[in-house]
């Protein structure tokens, strides 16, 4: 699909105007349309964009900076961050409900279509629900370490925290809960589930993915595996850079990985293959949004503070969409 711009050419990709003023955190598209596009970031907002109009279409903010935000239906969304509080927002009343609170920083927010219920996963090591009608908490569940990430694979909720530890809960009985080790060595920046709720993909902070299958049989584990990724060799010297981002195409499995090099890598799981590479960008890739169809992929670029010293200017924080094709993005 191409947009054509006044001039009359057409473009696969183009960057949003009126972006935040200070790093991404999160982008996310609505669950019913790749028209409407959630932002959060350090600059203490919460944007909503009308992408096919290139409009910032709504904005409310948080006291601090905001990590996460995440879409319930088409018009309430939910964000949480450094104020360590969880608001919900009507898209369509421009109003805003305190729903709760954490002892710590919100990082990660997911809602659950089949238990109805928000998810936060916070620095403070628990990952809380909430039920949005009611605006209360309705369980907290203490996790290993402070909260980096986590996705919803169907029921079954996958966390990853600190100290490398992924904790995989059923959110039918939270009494249980499978504990596993990241088989990657160092830090865990992003988890991501498999549309066909297979499995997970986990990305570090050293250049590296694992795909990890949720199913404990010993034939099943065999099957995982990890690789690296978002590399550079320059004068014989491999620059090694954090994966900040995943994303999965919903319909074929395959996923978008973001990394400081600045730049997006498409693959395909199953088969182990790269399938494309996007150009590079002029800012480390902060996060990642495929649109529910597949059809539409966000990128936010925003400077992450990787580097010992810092560029100067320090680049500026950017969304691009990229109208995606199939060549680009299914398996071959």
């Amino acid at each position: 699909m191409h947009v054509t711009n006044m001039s009359g050419e057409s473009r696969s990709e183009f960057q949003l105007k009126s972006p935040p003023t200070d790093a991404i955190s999160s982008v996310k598209f609505s669950p019913l349309t790749s028209q409407f596009l959630l932002v959060s970031s350090w600059d203490n907002s919460v944007r909503l964009y009308d992408v096919q109009n290139n409009t910032l279409r709504s904005m409310y903010t948080h006291e601090r900076p905001v990590l996460d935000v995440c879409f319930q239906d088409a018009v309430h969304s939910f964000s949480g961050g450094l104020d360590n509080t969880l608001k919900m927002y009507d898209l369509n009343t421009n109003s805003e409900t305190f729903i709760g609170s954490h002892d710590n920083a919100i990082r990660t927010i997911e809602y659950s279509a089949e238990t109805n219920s928000i998810i936060t996963g916070s620095w403070d090591s628990t990952v809380k629900l909430w039920d949005p009608r009611a605006a209360r908490c309705v369980g907290s569940y203490p996790q290993p370490d402070k909260v980096f990430t986590m996705s919803l694979c169907g029921e079954r909720l996958v966390v990853g925290t600190a100290g490398r530890r992924v904790y995989i809960w059923d959110l039918r009985n939270m009494g249980y809960v499978q504990k596993r080790e990241s088989s990657l060595k160092f830090q865990t920046r992003c988890i991501r589930c498999f549309p066909n709720k297979q499995g997970y993909v986990l990305s570090s902070i050293e250049g590296r993915v694992a795909v990890e299958y949720l199913d404990t049989d010993p034939e099943i584990q065999k099957k995982k595996y990890a690789f690296k990724c978002h590399r550079i060799k320059e004068n014989n010297i491999e620059y090694i850079y954090p994966v900040n981002a995943v994303s999965f195409h919903q319909a074929y499995n395959t996923f978008a990985t973001g990394g400081s090099d600045g730049y997006v890598n498409i693959w395909d799981g199953f088969n182990k293959k790269r399938l494309c590479q996007f150009h590079r960008y002029s800012n480390s890739i902060a996060s990642l949004c495929f649109s529910n169809d597949g059809g539409v992929l966000a990128i936010a670029c925003s400077y992450m503070y990787e580097l010992e010293t810092h560029p100067d200017p320090i680049p500026e924080d950017s969304i691009y969409i990229r109208y995606v094709t199939d060549q680009e993005t299914k398996p071959k």
